[in-house]
């Protein structure tokens, strides 16, 4: 595929990766219009009330899941595309990390809710899905396939497995079964992409028995991996703790209305992480190379990431009113207006995606810690001020005031102010015009 001259753009990397970044893209895609259409059919039939409960229990656990990832994923993606002849021993050695760290979360998060209970969703619901965490210890066969440019691998499990699942919640409601279904069901989704990673794994004729666990290699990806770790869980924090919050405050049904609005919202965040998984391979080689292509790229990355998510948000802002007509009962429409706000917080998470894989490449673990920090604290001091005060709507400025305050904050430090300027200049279009201008 060619595309016209743009200075500073880099075709051979353009073409090299594109078709990886198709085959995800596509797989992303397929995925989430299937998840949304059975997630329309799944809160209408249940209800803001009971849609409440369900999203309060799951946005509790997830709040716990982030420690049993221990922030890997990043580091194995990195690890195999630089020693892919250790493919076995970094695998075999992360599945073992994850594994053990999935059990061990289990009795913290059923003792958290234990200390801090809802007195509408029962505690059965948070033991239930506190298991998922061993079913997504898996995730790192997709790491594998990302570090080997070869998604379409990727594709084939994610829309599999969420075919299956949305036919399962499709008989659930037909079957007119209570809540608790839903809540094995959304186990039973990770069991499938876990089902899934496996066949994949097995069909390119690799052998998970082949797997070795060195604790060398643990200690060294433990060193490396803690900061982002706790990274992870802040950010599940600042991205989940508006819906923990909003239950306990505002009660379940307005959790069950906000709870449409996150989903409609998020949906995009697949684009930026798609991707930057896809082409960064390609951006850290330009590091070796040159330092001036190394900041290109990254540029042209920062200048695509708000091209993409700038779009997404003035097209949602404007068609929020018509999706929720559509898709929604009507007692769930006032979540219309909270849509074409919380959406512009997506660009911020674009960026936010971009610049932290820069971190990573860097070695800058700790300031993605900081930064993540920095927003988790925002959106909490934000969500007790603007929840009592304005409601739902409240919860849609905290998170979008919260993701800005965290990607931005690295223009605060000396040794990432110029990614943090990069990103100004994309945000504001600065480096687009330079470029137009250039031509």
């Amino acid at each position: 595929m060619r595309i016209p001259a743009i200075p500073g753009f880099d075709q051979s990397a353009f073409e090299k990766y594109f078709k990886n970044t198709g085959w995800l893209m596509l797989g992303r895609v397929g995925s989430l219009f299937i998840k949304m259409v059975i997630s329309f059919a799944v809160t209408n039939y249940l209800g803001k009330g009971q849609n409440g409960i369900l999203n309060y229990a799951n946005s509790f656990v997830i709040m716990f899941m982030a420690v049993a990832g221990l922030g890997l994923d990043s580091f194995i993606v990195r690890e195999l595309v630089r020693e892919p002849q250790r493919r076995d021993e970094i695998l075999g050695t992360s599945l073992v990390l994850k594994v053990i760290a999935s059990i061990g979360i289990i009795p913290v998060i059923v003792l958290g809710y234990l200390v801090f209970p809802d007195e509408h969703t029962p505690v059965k619901y948070v033991m239930i899905l506190s298991f998922t965490g061993l079913f997504q210890a898996f995730n790192i066969i997709d790491a594998y396939f990302q570090a080997q440019v070869r998604a379409k691998f990727i594709m084939y499990v994610n829309i599999a497995g969420n075919l299956i699942s949305a036919l399962v919640k499709f008989a659930l409601i037909l079957l007119e079964l209570p809540l608790e279904y839903f809540v094995g069901a959304l186990l039973f989704d990770a069991f499938l992409l876990a089902a899934g990673y496996l066949l994949i794994y097995r069909s390119q004729n690799y052998r998970i028995r082949n797997w070795t666990f060195s604790s060398a290699l643990a200690r060294a990806l433990l060193s490396k991996s803690w900061p982002l770790m706790f990274a992870a869980v802040l950010v599940t924090i600042y991205m989940k703790i508006d819906q923990v919050m909003i239950g306990r405050i505002l009660g379940t049904e307005a959790l069950g209305i906000y709870s449409t609005v996150v989903p409609l919202s998020e949906v995009w965040y697949f684009i930026p992480m798609s991707i930057v998984g896809s082409v960064f391979p390609a951006i850290i080689n330009a590091r070796a190379e040159s330092m001036d292509r190394y900041q290109r790229r990254l540029q042209n990355l920062y200048d695509l990431m708000v091209g993409i998510s700038l779009t997404i948000a003035i097209f949602m802002t404007f068609a929020s009113g018509f999706i929720y007509d559509l898709v929604y009962k009507p007692e769930f429409a006032s979540g219309a207006p909270v849509l074409s706000l919380h959406v512009w917080a997506g660009i911020f998470v674009f960026l936010g995606v971009a610049s932290g894989q820069y971190l990573i490449n860097e070695g800058l673990t700790q300031l993605s810690l900081f930064r993540t920090a920095v927003g988790a604290l925002v959106n909490i001091l934000l969500n007790l001020v603007l929840l009592p005060k304005f409601g739902i709507i409240g919860a849609a400025w905290a998170t979008l005031t919260a993701y800005a305050f965290a990607t931005f904050s690295i223009i605060f430090i000396p040794r990432t102010r110029d990614q943090g300027i990069m990103m100004i200049k994309s945000l504001f279009l600065i480096s687009l015009i330079q470029k137009l201008n250039k031509r």
